[in-house]
């Protein structure tokens, strides 16, 4: 028998390839080469400094070889970054930006080469990442997500070109910074339950052409309404602004877009401005298939845009469903009249509020006060100013000062336009803080009945019945909100409240898995950490669960049971439940 000439080992691969050398060798070989070999050195010298081993280069493509998975993360970052400052030097079509994916397993090892599926799987998930930008597998995920500060988002399972399995890719970025095409999102993969009925639409921020970005905020404004008046078409899912507009660049596949967020039909548009006119190209595009069904290019003057979101939102729902009645269309997108003066204040407001910082919200009331006094009788400015009041009383559990003008100003809206679902969710989760899950049913299912995509309100009606005692019940609805708003910038929340209803089901091992996706979001919240400790407790992990104990000790000094007293259950014993498992750790 001849002697076996190979070995295997564990190693983590890089898999590196330029993007758009074939469109720069059109344009001028010579400098593409040169352009190509400056980057190779730059990403060369940063894996080897990462004590990374580099082999089997081919063409515009490059791969190496780690021995542990965080120091070829470290390595992928430390070439992206320098490689962003080489391409912001360079006129933009000569721009060459590299996009690198990580994978974790098993290799063949012959001599400098290494073969085997696991270097397969990192040159096919390369190609899910943005451009100057990564993508890991779940396998390398596992092993860098404790270790590192990185920020990762879970797009999802997929079939790879000529692997058995299906493989889970999660696109990777610097913590404390911003991905180049998604922005700051949770750390942990989220379980996305499969949609029934209908496929899902999600309008993704309508992106600045050139560097215009004084009407960023108009921009994210049409979408909103956009997004407004689809929510309203009954038959037809539509993903939440705060998940959809995660995705403000174009350099992740629609394909990719679509499957995080768990979407079939993706909109998306791009806005100029120029001698008091504006132009908005809008496009839908079939996430299944890559396919582009529609696309239109809209001329106005700066003036009209107010009612530019109703014939563009017509137009995508003639696309998605041509039996829609007509009349049921017009009604859904009619709003009531603003000026555009008013518009312009509420959506600066709301960009302010999406932010979440104490000088934000102040500066957010200030433009919505500017508008109230510009128009009072606008639902749009209600609205905005019944959320903002419910901020703040959310805030000091429970400010019945606050809560006070959140009924005020949601029942003036309702007035002004008694078929927008906001109002009526507003008035259900004050409801809820009054200790009324009762009442609050009755509006938050009124809410639905209008707006059956509205996250929101299916997670307050999950809070309603979990308030009730009915975990039961609540569970479906915040597992919905999760599926309707998989990237949600109140998740957290939602999450911490689906743990308790896994604590009072029993079900420790899914409360202790909740908790943990929504600590990721928010490792502040007191909440979720306060309902872990117990749950491990009671599944008898006690040892975790006192090292849980010390963090939350020395995130929360100040923490007194009051804080979890004050939930408003119908049965005081259900606060007595949750506290006597945290007491339960020994």
């Amino acid at each position: 028998m001849a002697e076996r000439q190979y070995s295997r080992q564990l190693a983590t691969i890089i898999s590196i390839d330029a993007v758009g050398f074939s469109r720069l060798m059109g344009l001028d070989d010579e400098a593409a080469v040169s352009a190509f070999e400056e980057r190779r050195t730059i990403i060369v010298e940063s894996c080897v400094s990462f004590g990374g081993r580099m082999f089997g280069a081919a063409g515009d493509s490059l791969m190496a070889e780690f021995g542990v998975p965080v120091d070829a993360l470290r390595a992928a970052f430390d070439f992206q970054e320098r490689l962003a400052d080489v391409n912001g030097s360079v006129s933009e079509h000569m721009r060459m930006p590299f996009r690198a994916g990580i994978n974790t397993g098993n290799v063949i090892v012959r001599g400098e080469s290494l073969y085997g599926d696991d270097v397969n799987i990192a040159a096919r998930i390369q190609e899910f990442a943005p451009h100057d930008g990564l993508a890991v597998s779940e396998t390398t995920w596992h092993h860098v997500k404790s270790v590192s500060a990185a920020l990762f988002t879970d797009l999802g399972e997929f079939s790879l070109k000529n692997i058995a399995l299906p493989v889970r890719v999660f696109v990777a970025s610097r913590g404390g910074a911003s991905s180049p095409a998604i922005g700051s999102l949770a750390r942990s993969p989220r379980p996305r339950p499969s949609p029934s009925g209908p496929p899902a639409v999600a309008v993704l921020p309508f992106r600045i052409e050139g560097d215009d970005r004084e009407i960023e905020y108009v921009a994210d404004g049409i979408a909103e309404d956009i997004i407004q008046g689809l929510s309203n078409i009954r038959w037809l899912p539509v993903i939440a602004r705060s998940s959809s507009f995660h995705f403000r660049d174009d350099t992740l596949e629609t394909r990719l877009i679509g499957n995080a967020l768990g979407a079939r039909y993706i909109v998306s548009g791009k806005l100029s401005r120029g001698s008091g006119k504006i132009r908005l190209n809008v496009s839908l595009a079939d996430a299944s298939t890559g396919r582009l069904a529609w696309s239109r290019r809209f001329d106005r003057d700066f003036a009209d845009i107010v009612d530019l979101q109703d014939e563009i939102g017509s137009e995508i729902v003639s696309m998605l469903e041509k039996e829609v009645d007509k009349a049921e269309q017009v009604r859904t997108f009619q709003i009531p009249w603003e000026s555009m003066e008013t518009w312009q204040l509420v959506r600066r407001g709301r960009w302010h509020m999406q932010r979440r910082t104490r000088e934000d919200t102040q500066i957010a009331f200030d433009y919505f006060q500017k508008a109230y006094l510009e128009d009072p009788n606008s639902s749009a400015v209600l609205n905005e100013l019944a959320w903002w009041n419910f901020w703040r009383a959310w805030l000091r559990f429970g400010d019945n000062e606050f809560l006070d003008k959140v009924v005020e100003y949601s029942r003036k809206s309702l007035l002004m336009d008694s078929q927008d679902a906001r109002p009526h969710a507003y008035l259900g989760i004050t409801d809820i803080m009054r200790g009324l899950p009762k009442s609050a049913l009755e509006h938050l299912e009124e809410a639905l009945h209008i707006n059956p995509s509205f996250a929101f309100a299916r997670s307050a009606k999950g809070s309603a019945h979990l308030l009730l005692g009915e975990a039961n019940d609540a569970i479906p609805l915040f597992l919905d909100a999760v599926r309707l708003s998989p990237f949600d910038t109140y998740g957290f929340h939602n999450l911490g409240e689906l743990t308790a209803a896994y604590c009072f089901m029993e079900d420790w091992a899914s409360a202790i898995g909740t908790a943990d996706r929504s600590l990721a979001l928010s490792p502040g919240y007191f909440y979720p950490r306060f309902l872990k400790i117990g749950a491990l407790a009671r599944s008898g992990r006690m040892e975790e669960a006192r090292k849980e104990l010390e963090i939350f000790r020395t995130r929360h000094p100040d923490f007194a049971y009051r804080k979890v007293e004050w939930i408003p259950f119908a049965k005081k014993s259900m606060n007595d439940f949750i506290i006597s498992n945290f007491e339960s750790v020994k």
